[in-house]
């Protein structure tokens, strides 16, 4: 291929045209999906596109600026107290420097969280935050915004490249937090239930309960790591099933989110089996359905409204020319432990 694309330059259907061979009526219908196109074209017309970064004209009023003043926000899902904290905060910045949000929801799929990336980058976006979808391996997707220059911030489940920033907390120490607290609580046999291990978050925080059972001398067994898709409740019910089919039950449990451990509170009950007494139990991200279960739930602050607030804003001042995100590449925020009934007994 002899054409050469700038990555900073507008790319056109006449360009697409001329590489092609064909005219920009062709290139147009091609992009359209007309069926007056050979397949064959279509393809050409479509891969060129890809490969040359094109932005179809979604807001054709933009076409001549360089801004939007705009920026896109994927998350797995709305529907989570987290993530509802993260939004309120990138929304609060956002408006506040005069920035409108275009917000989308992979469902935890991949293929949706490509199909979001390819949205926001017709949509001219000029700058995009990305929670990570449960099924992505990968961040071929959003390679066209790391070739145009449009900034990427990742948070909380995050992919670690030159290019882009990452805003965590510090998932393998509340991982050791919570394991070393459950321990002086008198836990021998611990268990962990966990997600999908190639997310951050998950590896990160098992990689803290394993060092917590190293310090303490409590060996560490793959069978009492769990790791399931964390939000779908039937996994969940078959690792409740797995844990009460254990020959030695453990006495404490190290659960990935409040929701889990709510509903593990719940089915241990309803076998008679005592919480704390029996099998103390943590959650985490410190979701208002901590403090409604009973016994109420020791979990891990996860500060979600701060950082929504500090993803936009490393944006925003990115693309203000205030700072250089590109410099940085991890922000890490603070997290708490906080203890309630559900892991004392040592009161």
């Amino acid at each position: 291929m002899d054409f050469i694309s700038d990555n900073k330059k507008e790319i056109t259907i006449y360009d697409i045209a001329r590489e092609l061979n064909i005219s920009p009526a062709t290139v147009s219908r091609g992009l359209n999906d007309h069926p007056a196109v050979k397949s064959n074209t279509k393809k050409k017309i479509v891969q060129l596109a890809k490969d040359l970064g094109y932005q179809s004209n979604t807001f054709a009023s933009n076409l001549r600026k360089k801004r939007t003043n705009t920026i896109g926000l994927i998350l797995p899902t709305i529907n989570s107290n987290f993530h509802s904290s993260v939004i309120a905060g990138v929304e609060k910045v956002a408006n506040d420097a005069g920035y409108t949000l275009l917000i989308s929801q992979s469902l935890e799929a991949a293929g949706k969280e490509a199909a979001n990336a390819k949205t926001m980058f017709n949509s001219r976006v000029d700058g995009l935050l990305v929670s990570l979808a449960y099924e992505t391996n990968n961040i071929e997707h959003f390679q066209p915004f790391i070739n145009k220059g449009i900034p990427l911030i990742f948070y909380d489940r995050v992919f670690e490249h030159k290019n882009c920033t990452s805003i965590v907390i510090d998932n393998f120490k509340a991982g050791y937090e919570v394991t070393q607290h459950l321990i002086s609580q008198g836990a021998k046999k611990l268990v962990h239930i966990t997600g999908n291990l190639n997310r951050n978050v998950y590896a990160d925080r098992l990689k803290g309960f394993k060092l917590a059972l190293m310090e303490n001398e409590i060996p560490f067994s793959k069978d009492n790591v769990l790791a399931i898709n964390i939000n779908k409740e039937e996994d969940l019910q078959e690792a409740i099933t797995t844990i009460l089919g254990m020959p030695e039950r453990p006495d404490g449990i190290f659960v990935a989110n409040d929701t889990s451990a709510v509903i593990l509170i719940k089915a241990l009950k309803k076998e008679k089996i005592k919480v704390p007494g029996d099998i103390m139990v943590v959650g985490f991200n410190n979701d208002p359905i901590s403090k409604v279960i009973e016994p109420n739930l020791t979990t891990v602050n996860y500060p979600g409204y701060e950082m929504g607030e500090v993803a936009a804003r490393n944006l925003i001042n990115h693309l203000n020319g205030v700072m250089d995100i590109i410099s940085t590449n991890t922000i890490i925020l603070r997290s708490d432990l906080i203890i309630r009934e559900s892991s004392l007994r040592n009161l």
